[in-house]
């Protein structure tokens, strides 16, 4: 055993105990982080256009402070792209980290001194605790390879910008800089395809014993490494290779397919991080064993409301706070950050599946549903019905999409799934049956259009090999930390699929 992991094993016993205090306190934890937000924040100009100065309790910050989106804060947000100081929090932010939006376009959210630590902390102890949890520190001898965005940045008024992967790049740990991959040069190529076979050529021959980033595009460089080694499983190309972290979206649609093309099972951990904060990480062994869900993490300058998804667009939806919480209830996420966000919705869905601690699945986003008949289909449900109809077969998924088919041109509307498989149905038309019936036990809306044939089965239309690929390259997100959509409400990539 290594002085390194000796030490790892160490210093996560002693960050396992920190979070084991604030999570067994998770409301007095939070109400410290907000009375420390409103404290920091009330002479800032967005402060004192909200009356920070006499906040003292919740309900007087949700009376003086709507639910925003970026859109909504945009005023203020350029004013400190500008270089202007005390906008939205003390002095200057230190980066602006350029994020896709749906509607908005390039969006820039801010990362001060405050905040930017939480994210580079949050994402050490998840591993910190995987550590703790298995007692296994030995990859840290290993190398590891982070699939992430350029980290060039650019600067403005003495602000840098960049992808956030690319600036937390930048926060590297001196103790991992040696075992991290790849070369600074590789990691700086702009053009996705290009930058994945310069990272296969350099850690095809490596001790790899960490990979992490969104699944999706750690597949394309899983293929590019069996095409280069001819058709070997990952396993055999890196002996050691133990642990995938991943975030970003759900691994399970992708699990079987990873399992195939790494010729074993690994171990895993689970992230949740955003430009707008990291909310949690996997971590099991809070007095319940092998429970679902990530850790909500209370102690990282973040104070979370959650809205009702039912409720959402309604004129004045209740705000729940973590004391008032339920297990199995879609919320949309609600955040105050010592980055200057003020009850920003992030867009995602979440679901508790404990409490004491805090644990969540994201379930989705609140703009990405299917409700074209009044069914509301979140992507955690989708995501259910495909990981059913697969469990105990041969059939392997390499991506998929669903999208509603109101006008056909025979018969009734229907919900149509686009797959691009790996391994085919041995029968299309059973494998679909099993998707509508996983969505109509989930779904008492989505089971009525069915039953009241206003919608007929579900339709599943194939999508050639690298498909998805194609169509995020024609959208100019290919790679990084863009994803497809799980589901919408119109054809837009529907139509672009087919």
């Amino acid at each position: 055993m290594s002085i390194k992991s000796v030490a790892a094993k160490l210093f996560a016993s002693k960050i396992y105990s920190e979070t084991l205090a604030w999570a067994n306190k998770p409301v007095e934890t939070q109400q410290h982080v907000f009375k420390s937000l409103i404290k920091d924040a009330k002479n800032t100009e967005f402060g004192k256009d909200h009356n920070f100065g006499t906040i003292k309790t919740v309900e007087d910050f949700q009376k003086n402070v709507p639910v925003r989106d970026y859109e909504d804060l945009k005023t203020y947000i350029e004013k400190v792209k500008l270089g202007e100081e005390n906008i939205l929090w003390k002095g200057k932010p230190l980066y602006f980290a350029k994020t896709s939006g749906t509607t908005s376009g390039a969006k820039y959210i801010p990362l001060t001194k405050e905040s930017m630590p939480t994210h580079v902390n949050a994402a050490r102890n998840a591993i910190l605790h995987y550590i703790h949890e298995t007692k296994n520190a030995d990859f840290v001898d290993g190398k590891m390879i982070f699939l992430q965005g350029s980290p060039i940045l650019t600067e403005k008024h003495g602000v840098k910008f960049g992808r956030l992967s690319g600036i937390v790049a930048h926060f590297v740990p001196k103790y991992l800089q040696k075992n991290r991959m790849p070369s600074w040069e590789t990691n700086c190529i702009e053009d996705w395809e290009t930058k994945v076979n310069a990272i296969v050529g350099e850690t095809i021959n490596e001790n790899m014993s960490v990979i992490s980033g969104i699944p999706s595009w750690v597949q394309m460089y899983f293929e590019r490494l069996q095409e280069k080694s001819g058709g070997k499983k990952i396993s055999e190309i890196f002996k050691n290779f133990n642990l995938f972290i991943y975030g970003g979206v759900n691994y399970e649609p992708y699990r079987a397919k990873f399992e195939q093309m790494i010729g074993k099972k690994v171990d895993s951990i689970e992230l949740f991080p955003a430009s707008e904060g990291f909310f949690a990480y996997q971590s099991r062994n809070f007095g319940i064993k092998n429970e679902e869900g990530m850790l909500l993490l209370l102690n990282s300058g973040i104070f979370y409301e959650f809205i009702k998804t039912e409720e959402f667009f309604e004129e004045n939806p209740k705000s729940y706070t973590i004391g008032e919480v339920e297990v199995g209830v879609n919320y949309a996420l609600i955040v105050s950050t010592n980055a200057g966000l003020w009850r920003y919705n992030i867009g995602d869905t979440v679901q508790f599946t404990s409490l004491f601690p805090h644990r969540l699945i994201v379930s989705g986003r609140i703009k990405h549903y299917i409700s074209a008949f009044g069914e509301h289909v979140i992507a955690n449900e989708v995501e259910n019905a495909m990981k059913e109809a697969t469990a105990g077969t041969t059939i392997v998924i390499n991506e998929f999409t669903v999208a509603p088919q109101i006008n056909p041109s025979s018969g009734l509307p229907y919900h149509e799934w686009f797959v691009e498989f790996e391994t085919e149905p041995e029968n299309m038309e059973v494998f679909a049956e099993a998707i509508d019936n996983s969505m109509r036990k989930q779904n008492i809306y989505y089971d009525d259009l069915i039953t009241g044939s206003v919608l007929r089965k579900v339709v599943i239309t194939k999508v050639s090999k690298n498909g998805f690929q194609e169509y995020m390259k024609s959208q100019g997100k290919l790679g990084g930390q863009n994803k497809t959509p799980r589901l919408s409400n119109d054809r837009k990539i529907a139509d672009n699929l087919k």
